[in-house]
């Protein structure tokens, strides 16, 4: 089986380690050990739980607690709709190797993350994109999708929030873009990590699982909750899905660990903490990135209504990867090129990290700038104001 490089994986790989200012970074800021048990409703009698534990394979599909905390986040969902994996990588791959055969014909939108179109090509999959426009706010053009299902249509990938652009398909959106899959009872795939990061309410969009009879949901630990260190996420589905998925887990995964079931299980259960310090820094973070795209002249974008991303659009005529490269090796700030992610002109960043981080790093974005233009680099497009 050949599959296309993954851009984005193969971006942050190369460079993340390299960085002083990682405006790349897409989950909110990491929590230490410490601060998830001080956020714990159990952290005076951890290691009582710890201490004992046999370091066995553990619960195969996830500890009954893990599934029903995690259920909590969900309106119509129980554990036997949950089954946790190795991180929404893990669930994702898994959803489309469980699904996807060869000749089956796949509808992606883009921007999303590269599994969505990449993997089922590689299963022999006919797939067609369907674009997400500026013009649009990056939210699928209903029409258009409409014009893009066939009877025999199999699979239906989205994000939501999107990631790299930060739009939202709200309630009514979602609906209306069910009712048109609905006609060729396709599944609908919704890679929803950056749910519970809206920039309104309590930030939880609604879970395709609940408005969808073939929907199926998959989030994780890493962005919302600040634990990409235990890579652990999670299908939610029919039963009778979990059950054609769980054949092909048995042979990759078997069960997460322990350690890190019981960790997701201790957050979850104290997610109102772990979710209003999410909010503090996303919330506040993007009123620091939207002032700051007013100031710049020659940076335009979609303002984000969820996720820790936002697409920018340069106003300089060079390559994105040259434009990251170059601002980099000056200034220490990383941003993620939109080339890899087949959005050239634009670049990714991610404004979840700690705000003097993000703040000074913009600053250095802003005498970068400065310097392209004192090198006369010319304008790729007409600039329009500070957004789009």
């Amino acid at each position: 089986m050949k599959i296309e490089p993954f851009g984005v994986e193969i971006w942050m790989n190369q460079f993340e380690n390299q960085c002083e200012y990682n405006l790349a970074e897409t989950c909110v800021a990491s929590l230490t050990v410490a601060e998830l048990l001080e956020m714990s409703v159990k952290n005076t009698d951890v290691l009582e739980d710890l201490m004992p534990m046999k370091l066995t394979y553990g619960f195969i599909e996830g500890s009954d607690r893990l599934r029903d905390a995690i259920s909590t986040l969900y309106d119509n969902q129980t554990r036997d709709n949950i089954v946790v994996t190795h991180g929404a990588v893990g669930a994702n791959a898994l959803v489309h190797e469980t699904i996807v055969e060869p000749g089956d014909h796949v509808i992606s939108v883009r921007p999303t993350y590269q599994q969505h179109y990449s993997i089922p090509e590689s299963y022999g999959a006919t797939v067609d994109i369907l674009q997400l426009r500026p013009e649009n706010g990056f939210i699928p053009d209903l029409d258009e999708f409409a014009g893009m299902v066939r009877p025999e249509t199999k699979l239906i990938a989205i994000n939501n929030p999107n990631n790299p652009t930060g739009a939202l398909m709200d309630a009514g959106f979602l609906e209306r873009f069910i009712a048109i899959a609905r006609n060729s009872q396709a599944y609908i795939l919704c890679d929803e990590v950056y749910r519970g990061t809206a920039q309104n309410g309590d930030g939880f969009s609604p879970a395709m699982a609940d408005l969808y009879e073939r929907g199926i949901s998959v989030a994780s630990m890493s962005k919302t909750f600040s634990l990409a260190g235990l890579r652990l996420g999670w299908i939610v589905a029919a039963p009778e899905v979990l059950e054609a998925v769980s054949i092909h887990r048995d042979y990759n995964t078997i069960s997460v660990g322990m350690l890190n079931d019981y960790f997701a299980a201790l957050a979850l259960e104290s997610k109102d903490r772990i979710l209003a310090r999410s909010h503090r820094i996303t919330r506040g973070n993007l009123q620091i990135l939207d002032a700051w795209v007013q100031r710049e002249a020659a940076i335009s974008y979609i303002k984000p209504k969820a996720g820790t991303t936002a697409l920018l659009k340069y106003d300089f005529d060079m390559p994105s990867r040259d434009f990251c490269i170059e601002l980099l090796q000056a200034t220490g700030v990383m941003f993620t090129p939109g080339s890899v992610m087949h959005m050239e002109g634009w670049l990714r960043i991610g404004y979840a990290n700690s705000p003097d981080i993000l703040k000074v790093g913009l600053e250095k974005v802003s005498g970068f700038l400065q310097h392209l233009h004192a090198k006369g680099i010319p304008p790729a497009r007409a600039v329009r104001g500070g957004v789009i």
